[in-house]
């Protein structure tokens, strides 16, 4: 497997949950309002505060990105996301999340007729500086719903990783699908990178497996849930 591109581009795992760890999500409503968020407040220029309220076709907004999205995954309170900022520029990444945590909170706020802070406080974010961490995060972020049918993935090697992989591949709200060739949201995602990492989506599933089978994990203090 071929790391690349990695010399020019910082790398950094993104994640944010819920205050108190409560659900961040609701219903399928809230998951395709946030994935709508990860395509529209990726721009540098300023937004209509109205700007989902009706529909849209992400495919066709101009935008001027903040950040290249690698890999992504919502959970029903939390998110990850593996980032690169445009220039290797930390502001640019700081404005994307910004817009993000504060741009669905008021949506979530405003739907439910609450107030208060929905997050748990400012997102935290994880340099990856090695290229073994790099090449496992994609796939720690992709395996995450596993939590949901097969939590002791975490702790031990699983042995029925088709069982695994059939789990995910009905599970909508992350990169994972568009990774395995089945397009899901592929217009917020930057693929060239992992796609370039390998060689087909049948090479990218053989990764997943070989994780899962291994047990080998990425270090608990790039998970940013230790």
């Amino acid at each position: 497997m071929t790391v690349m591109y990695t010399k020019n581009m910082e790398f950094y795992h993104v994640l944010n949950r819920g205050v108190e760890k409560r659900p961040v999500i609701k219903n399928d409503s809230d998951r395709l309002r946030f994935v709508h968020s990860l395509f529209i407040f990726n721009d540098a220029r300023p937004l209509d505060e109205n700007h989902a309220r009706a529909g849209f076709e992400m495919s066709a907004v101009e935008r001027k990105p903040l950040v290249h999205l690698h890999a992504w995954c919502l959970m029903p309170n939390h998110y990850h996301l593996l980032i690169s900022p445009l220039e290797d520029d930390l502001r640019n990444l700081s404005r994307f999340m910004k817009k993000l945590n504060m741009g669905y909170a008021r949506y979530f706020n405003e739907k439910y007729d609450r107030s208060g802070y929905l997050w748990q406080g400012r997102y935290k974010k994880v340099h990856m500086e090695r290229d073994a961490h790099f090449i496992r995060m994609p796939s720690y972020i992709h395996l995450n719903p596993l939590d949901i049918f097969m939590p002791e993935w975490r702790n031990a090697p699983i042995t029925n990783t088709q069982k695994a992989l059939d789990h995910l591949a009905n599970y909508r709200w992350s990169s994972h699908l568009d990774y395995a060739s089945v397009k899901n949201f592929p217009s917020i995602i930057s693929k060239d990178l992992l796609t370039g990492m390998f060689s087909s989506p049948n090479a990218y599933l053989d990764h997943l497996r070989r994780t899962l089978s291994t047990g080998e994990r990425v270090p608990n203090e790039l998970t940013l849930e230790a």
